[in-house]
């Protein structure tokens, strides 16, 4: 990949996901100001890969990528990135915490430091901003002298990365602010389809599932299908399909590639009983951590079975 794009501008958690993705070494980076604006430009060829968040250990889900990857062209997740997020309140020179009357951030952002500011800043008035980065550029040097007709920023000070303080000119009010200090985004490196990273033993697949119809037991039908093989869920979640009220799929990361007898036998079975399932690809695990492996659930057991079977139709069993 020669050009990759990403939630811009510089200074977001996404940039610093970038930076640690080794393959991102020498390729141009494209920033883009929403997570739609990146996956459309992903697909229509103009850049090869997108890094994008998907997952937040406080806020769960981040849904604008769910539901760009759920919907139009197919698109595959290559790989994962872990960024601890840190967040700091950072503002122009000369700005004081008595000075905020609003601040400016991410709408994730936001809802990890909203404890913080109802008990430092209760009266401050919340602005969304595209990004964490784009809030602190707001308030950095010469924002205005860039900006044609530029009034003064919607707020006093940004919620934001300590790396976007520093690249904007902005002095640090306050740091740590986050309600959960451990907190940590998963970010994901999406690329149109093609090759798919092989079997390592320490996997992750991730699909989108469309029910027929929405019926009792209708989620419970389609958990079986890994239960029964053995897989285990590292996040399930479910968004609207936008068709109608009451109309959702769901969102499932798995353990496992798709090239192991469990996993593929649970995507046929998946398959058979859904209206649609999207794969969205199979990926080693940013944590390196293997798939736990029932004794019933190997590649080896499954093999056995298929030739158990195949014995019997051929009347040699």
């Amino acid at each position: 990949m020669t050009r990759l794009g990403y939630l811009g501008p510089e200074g977001t958690f996404t940039s610093m996901a970038l930076d640690r993705w080794p393959a991102a070494d020498g390729a141009e980076r494209v920033a883009f100001g929403s997570v739609d604006a990146a996956l459309a430009a992903l697909r229509a060829g103009e850049v090869d890969g997108a890094m994008v968040p998907i997952e937040n250990s406080v806020e769960g889900g981040v849904s604008a990528t769910l539901d760009a990857l759920a919907s139009g062209d197919p698109l595959l997740v290559t790989g994962e990135v872990m960024v601890p997020v840190t967040f700091v309140l950072a503002a122009r020179a000369g700005t004081t915490l008595a000075d905020v009357r609003a601040v400016g951030t991410h709408s994730h952002a936001w809802a990890q430091v909203r404890g913080w500011m109802g008990a430092r800043l209760p009266e401050a008035v919340y602005v969304p901003t595209l990004s964490t980065a784009a809030a602190a550029e707001t308030l950095g040097e010469g924002h205005e002298a860039r900006t044609a007709a530029a009034g003064p920023p919607p707020f006093d000070a940004a919620v934001c990365a300590p790396a976007a303080a520093t690249l904007h000119g902005l002095e640090v009010l306050a740091d740590g602010i986050g309600d959960m200090q451990a907190a940590v985004t998963r970010f994901v490196l999406v690329a149109r389809p093609g090759s798919m990273p092989g079997p390592t033993g320490a996997d992750k697949t991730t699909v989108v599932l469309f029910q027929r119809d929405d019926h009792a037991g209708g989620l419970l039908e389609l958990l079986e299908q890994f239960a029964a093989r053995g897989i285990n869920m590292t996040r399930l979640e479910s968004r609207p399909t936008k068709a109608s009220m009451g109309s959702y799929c769901f969102s499932v990361d798995i353990e496992g590639h798709v090239r192991d007898e469990r996993l593929g036998e649970a995507l046929m079975g998946l398959k058979r009983i859904c209206s649609e399932v999207r794969f969205l690809g199979s990926y080693p695990r940013a944590d390196r951590q293997r798939a736990t492996v029932g004794p019933q659930a190997s590649d080896a057991h499954f093999a056995a079975a298929r030739d158990w079977l195949g014995e019997i139709r051929d009347g040699r069993a």
